[in-house]
């Protein structure tokens, strides 16, 4: 190569090492319950939330304030701790009627340039998941058995009683298959130049 050179670097190159996430936000959506009463208890299950604390706070609110129903839901990585926490409870309390809904919810991460250009302004990534999300209603009160995603409550079990070789263990409808619009969805994508604004271009990547 000439004394000058070495390879030419792009005017503009943007790797996603030199990103960092400094925002993440979840779209708000309402429950896909009808009739729940107006001061329902949702726990929102986060990936960093400890079981043992929203498990104190759940049995708190069902035992000591003697609510009747319960909302867990969570999404993404969290959607396995949401389930755990369910178990947990119908365990602790039996006797629940529950309903799983399942769906996608979109979640806004902000990622920031943190090589920009010598003199250039800042530039930061707008990412636009959509990312599967859980919703399950525990109730001690009968709920209706046609609607979809619908478990009846298990047997209690008492303490000692073998259990190995019932055969209403484990009674549950399974959830229905995965609708068409739950299938793998594409990220959004938009770059912004400006320090404040965020937009200017907009492509997309594969999830």
């Amino acid at each position: 190569m000439a004394a000058e050179g070495g390879r030419a670097k792009p005017a503009v190159q943007s790797r996603m090492e030199n990103f960092r996430k400094v925002r993440t936000s979840e779209e708000e959506m309402p429950l896909p319950f009808p009739d729940l009463p107006p001061d329902v208890v949702e726990m929102k299950v986060k990936e960093g939330s400890k079981i043992r604390n929203l498990m104190n706070f759940a049995m708190a609110q069902m035992e000591l304030k003697g609510r009747r129903q319960i909302v867990f839901s969570g999404c993404g990585r969290a959607v396995t701790k949401t389930i755990t926490c369910v178990e947990i409870m119908k365990r602790k309390l039996g006797g629940l009627h529950q309903v799983t809904k399942v769906r996608y919810k979109t979640v806004l991460e902000v990622w920031e340039n943190q090589d920009p250009l010598p003199n250039g302004p800042a530039q930061n990534l707008t990412v636009h998941k959509n990312v599967p999300s859980i919703c399950i209603l525990l109730s001690r009160d009968p709920l209706d058995p046609s609607q979809t995603g619908y478990q009846p409550p298990e047997p209690r079990h008492e303490a000692g009683e073998n259990t190995s070789g019932s055969s209403t263990k484990g009674l549950k409808r399974p959830l229905p298959p995965p609708c068409e619009e739950l299938l793998p969805k594409k990220l959004q994508v938009q770059v912004s130049d400006s320090p404040r604004g965020l937009g200017t271009t907009t492509g997309q990547l594969d999830h």
